[in-house]
């Protein structure tokens, strides 16, 4: 792996929802555990990241979203808080560090699709993830969906079930 792999900048990922029909995202909707279930991009850098995203859990407080994530950075679990703010009504969320964040599908209950960019050096780059609410289970309809969006990407990468997750989950239970 080349120095610029370890340098590429943390990409903190969250997920979110499709809007309701009013426009408004609810905290019923994306509160909660997620995790991570599979990545896919045009550029190997980002799927080469030192730090790999197991978990998430969201709160939705207003026009803000806090974002606990758990990481695994080579073998260790490390935890951290970001909070970011909407855009607009339509899943799309603002991170520090130039990270935007845009819902693509999710049916709430099993599984999210999101879409990540960020800028580094000058350049944009830009992930696909896939998150189920379960520690087990990929859930189906959610991994046919997420394999139909990325059918024309590169590269792709399935994450491995990993313990920083189950930590996250056991931690918030």
């Amino acid at each position: 792996m080349s120095g610029a792999a370890e340098a590429l900048p943390t990409v903190t990922l969250v997920t979110g929802t499709v809007p309701l029909a009013s426009g408004a995202l609810t905290t019923h909707c994306i509160g909660g555990f997620w995790r991570e279930v599979g990545v896919a991009s045009y550029q190997s850098l980002v799927l080469m990241a030192p730090k790999r995203v197991e978990g998430l859990f969201l709160t939705l407080s207003g026009s803000n979203l806090t974002v606990k994530v758990a990481y695994n950075s080579s073998g260790s679990c490390e935890i951290e808080r970001i909070v970011g703010s909407e855009i607009d009504t339509t899943g799309k969320f603002a991170f520090p560090g130039h990270r935007e964040i845009h819902v693509l599908d999710t049916d709430y209950e099993g599984y999210a699709i999101l879409r990540v960019s960020l800028m580094w050096r000058g350049r944009s780059f830009h992930v696909l993830k896939y998150f189920t609410r379960s520690l087990e289970d990929e859930d189906r309809l959610g991994f046919w969906r997420f394999r139909e969006l990325t059918a024309d990407t590169g590269l792709y990468l399935a994450a491995r079930p990993g313990r920083c997750a189950e930590l996250l989950k056991e931690e918030l239970i």
